[in-house]
């Protein structure tokens, strides 16, 4: 009754089924191996934040450029504070405000690098913004990578007032003061001028964020996908057979 199975167009439909379901449960398996990749880096880099608060802090130049391994760690650099900038729109547990970003000139190198000296609830205005510290100054703080759209909820605010900033980075700084400028920032361990202190964030895509969740996602769907594929082709099969067996006892209807 399945010499059907051995029929030209039958083992198309076989050699199809053979190749797709090791193809779904591969591409299946990779996904969740991709969650699992995820899941471990979270747990990694909540371990390195828990160490770098305790860490003693590190010169600035040694934790350049800023990667997976040194986001987060406490740097320490001299400088002079310059031009103060706002970051509006900024989340701090369930409130809305705005971060209090100066530029550091650091004082062996001419560049400049952001601080995150604070945040403060309400629409950003410099008015409420505390004016730097004058003179030398030394700052111990969390190293950050520049942000980009998409990061940890970055979103680039479009005709923003003078003296306001969508993102903290060195892209974003370039037209707005006339020296080089970090590609990093730092938030202050204290913030001054009792302004609350900004919490350092997991570099990019070491996570559980929403990527995360679509690659466990995609798992259950190239699995469902195997699945059905062999569902169809039993169902294929067995439709197949009763129509042969149908046929055989004469009970198919012939059309006039």
């Amino acid at each position: 009754m399945y010499r059907f199975l051995l029929t030209p167009r039958w083992m198309g439909i076989n050699i199809f089924v053979l190749l797709a379901i090791p193809l779904c449960v591969f591409m299946g398996s990779w996904q969740l191996s991709r969650f699992e990749d995820r899941v471990q880096d979270h747990r990694s880099a909540t371990e390195r934040t828990a160490a770098n608060e305790k860490a003693a802090a590190e010169p600035l130049a040694s934790l350049l450029p800023v990667s997976t391994d040194t986001s987060g760690k406490r740097a320490e650099v001299t400088g002079r504070y310059d031009k103060q900038l706002l970051v509006p729109d900024r989340d701090l547990g369930e409130r809305t405000g705005f971060y209090v970003v100066t530029l550091l000139k650091v004082d062996d190198t001419g560049k400049a690098l952001p601080v995150v000296r604070g945040w403060l609830p309400g629409t950003a205005s410099a008015a409420k913004a505390p004016a730097p510290p004058k003179g030398e100054v030394t700052v111990v703080g969390a190293l950050q990578a520049s942000e980009s759209a998409g990061s940890n909820g970055v979103t680039t605010a479009g005709g923003l007032p003078a003296g306001q900033l969508g993102m903290i980075s060195a892209a974003s700084l370039v037209n707005l003061v006339p020296y080089d400028v970090y590609d990093a920032w730092v938030t202050l361990d204290t913030a001054d001028a009792k302004m609350t202190p900004v919490p350092a964030t997991t570099a990019q895509g070491s996570g559980l964020d929403l990527k995360a969740f679509q690659n466990l996602g995609y798992t259950g769907e190239w699995f469902v996908f195997a699945g059905f594929v062999l569902f169809m082709w039993f169902r294929l099969v067995r439709r197949e057979a009763e129509a042969l067996r149908d046929a055989e006892l004469g009970l198919t209807e012939e059309t006039a």
